[in-house]
């Protein structure tokens, strides 16, 4: 990667206020399709951590996207605690990406 593609990639995430994004609405529809919201809330600890907790965690690691789909896609435990999250291997690249966009975006309404 050359400087002035970095310089862009930079500009585009200082653009995006959050560095993600995420079309809140459809990943909002994705997590409830797939059930998330029955573990997951955006400020509040439920079965699994708050979106907002992930998104702290994640914090300016530059595969942060990469490391939240997988995680999405594989499920599995230890991360936050000992309750296992299933894994969402139905789901296709994309749209692992749009929730953990969103995710790590604190999951916004809008």
């Amino acid at each position: 990667m050359n400087l002035k593609h970095l310089v862009l990639v930079g500009m585009g995430w200082l653009a995006s206020g959050s560095g993600f994004a995420a079309d809140p609405a459809a990943a909002k529809a994705l997590a409830a399709k797939s059930a998330c919201l029955a573990c997951h809330a955006v400020d509040k600890k439920i079965v699994g951590p708050a979106y907002q907790e992930v998104a702290a965690k994640h914090k300016g690691q530059a595969d942060a996207v990469a490391k939240v789909a997988a995680r999405i896609k594989s499920g599995g435990s230890g991360l936050y605690g000992a309750v296992p999250m299933p894994p969402q291997a139905a789901l296709k690249d994309d749209e692992l990406k749009l929730l953990a966009e969103w995710v790590l975006a604190g999951a916004p309404d809008k």
